[in-house]
């Protein structure tokens, strides 16, 4: 899967502040090394500007017995499950190989560009994950999966749902929901608050995005 980007830079500061200057910019982690963040079609909400729906609520109130945890990284009690369920998932929602178990061991044991590992749970069976870099205003929700088998329907918005209620209720400024890129991400455009990068500023015209998105076909 070739993913869209304009720049790529490696920094070295890993200060908060230079990180989310580096998002404000349209930049995002990677997976590729330590440092390395790519400039894409970024969105972002804008929890200032943030209301719920009543689509949102209907998404939430189907996950409401769903609990999110937030774990530090570096992981200390992985387990090959994990792996497992990201390599299953990865192989179901994209293409075969796009994230092997290894990959995702290496990610929560070693991390570099990723901080915090995000896990839903119900009746005290873990569901879902989600790889996210997190500071003090503001959140990537990056990587997600999920127990394709075991998992409820609308899994994937339950638990980017309950990411945006998590970030908000922290009180910070923006949650990050990673780029948009093909047609099939205008699920990310139901959000009140959402603003994307257009390579040199951000904007909030979202029929205009969706004009691009078309356009990728």
């Amino acid at each position: 899967m070739k993913y869209l980007f304009w720049k790529e830079e490696t920094i070295t500061d890993f200060s908060p502040e230079n990180i989310s200057a580096m998002y404000n910019r349209g930049f995002v982690f990677t997976r590729l090394g330590k440092g390395i963040m790519h400039q894409t079609r970024s969105c972002r909400i804008n929890l200032d500007k943030f209301a719920w729906t009543s689509e949102n609520r209907r998404i939430f109130r189907k996950g409401s017995d769903i609990l999110l945890e937030n774990k530090v990284l570096p992981l200390d009690d992985y387990s090959w499950v994990i792996g497992k369920t990201a390599k299953d998932f990865y192989n179901a929602k994209a293409e075969p190989g796009t994230f092997t178990a290894n990959k995702i061991k290496e990610l929560l044991s070693m991390p570099d560009n990723f901080n915090s590992f995000l896990k839903f749970s119900k009746d005290g069976e873990v569901l879902g994950y989600a790889i996210c870099w997190e500071t003090s205003d503001m959140v990537h929700y990056s990587y997600p999966f999920y127990d394709l088998e075991k998992a409820p329907k609308y899994m994937g918005m339950i638990m980017m749902t309950k990411t945006i209620q998590w970030t908000k209720e922290n009180k910070k400024k923006f949650v990050y929901l990673g780029s948009l890129q093909r047609p099939t991400d205008t699920y990310k455009l139901q959000f009140e608050g959402l603003e994307w990068f257009d390579g040199k500023t951000w904007k909030t015209d979202l029929e205009e995005v969706k004009k691009v998105l078309t356009k990728t076909l």
